[in-house]
């Protein structure tokens, strides 16, 4: 018996990487908690874990990693967008891309970037589209690094109209600045009235709850964190602290209970040549955390009892 019963036990499966990216929607949800209470994100995503999911979602959507999102979109009159740096990184890694060349002559910033396919195309920001656009003068990067500024209006409009594909037509953040900073309005468009949806977090029902306990507890067992399995279980219904407790101690019941080698089980069942004893075999059964398994043994322990039972 000492050699069927066998303690829970977590292996660490070394993998090829180390890579922190979710590979699901539970996942996204908690890694976005843990990003929220973190020190080294921006401000606009601390304590906020559904600003950071919505970042993810749409870095992932560029091509970027979940804490290359976080550090590359900012948040501007309500409007994501991407930092400079971010936009041209994209673009050059595209193969739809040729070259992008930036240069400046003191006055104007000339962007030159071609498209594979495609003729070059030349966008430039002078120092009197700055004035003409009230940006020059203004306290700020404006004033404190002229160049810097022109080059980025310049990389946006290049960017943004020969590679909108690539972009998916997000923003720069440097552009959302300088309209913000010249007292210019966010464009936005008339959606008509808005419908009123009833957002009230809705508890888990009995029924569903009583059901779906199972299958959770599974879970559990087979390594899954219980933080997970709540995060998940609280984005599609508010779960009751009497809910949690019961899926807390009973995942802990399991936590405790030994587990049975199925294979070293079916052997044993075989052997066992004393009814009652075998009958403390199947008890183990319900040890057994995978169906399918289960199914097996359930059928090995039936057949060694109706031979057994025979006169």
């Amino acid at each position: 018996m000492n050699a069927i019963v066998q303690s829970p036990s977590h292996q660490l499966n070394p993998a090829g990487g180390f890579d922190l990216s979710p590979q699901n929607f539970e996942q996204a949800l908690t890694f976005s908690t843990y990003l929220a209470e973190s020190d080294m994100v921006p401000k606009d995503f601390k304590g906020k874990p559904g600003n950071c999911l919505i970042a993810m979602q749409w870095g992932a959507e560029l091509g970027l990693k979940p804490l290359q999102s976080l550090q590359n979109l900012a948040v501007i009159n309500g409007r994501p967008a991407l930092w400079g740096d971010a936009v041209i990184a994209l673009v050059l890694s595209s193969p739809v891309c040729d070259y992008v060349n930036e240069e400046d002559d003191g006055e104007t910033a000339t962007c030159r970037v071609k498209r594979k396919g495609a003729q070059e195309q030349v966008r430039t920001f002078s120092m009197e589209d700055a004035k003409r656009a009230g940006l020059a003068g203004k306290q700020g990067p404006w004033v404190q690094y002229p160049k810097r500024m022109r080059q980025m209006r310049a990389r946006a409009f290049a960017l943004r109209d020969v590679f909108p594909d690539v972009l998916r037509g997000m923003a720069v953040a440097e552009e959302l600045q300088d309209m913000a900073a010249a007292g210019q309005a966010p464009v936005t468009k008339d959606m008509g009235p808005a419908e009123v949806v009833n957002t009230a977090p809705t508890e888990w029902p009995a029924d569903r709850w009583a059901a779906g306990l199972p299958k959770w507890l599974d879970g559990i067992a087979q390594g899954k964190p219980i933080a997970d399995v709540l995060a998940w279980l609280n984005s599609k219904a508010t779960v009751t602290a009497e809910q949690e407790k019961q899926l807390r101690e009973q995942a802990a019941k399991r936590a405790q209970a030994p587990t049975a080698n199925p294979d070293d089980l079916a052997k044993a069942m075989q052997a066992e040549t004393d009814l009652d004893k075998l009958y403390e075999l199947g008890g183990l059964l319900e040890a057994i955390t995978d169906e399918a398994a289960r199914l097996r043994i359930t059928e090995v322990f039936e057949a060694r009892v109706a031979e057994l039972e025979q006169p």
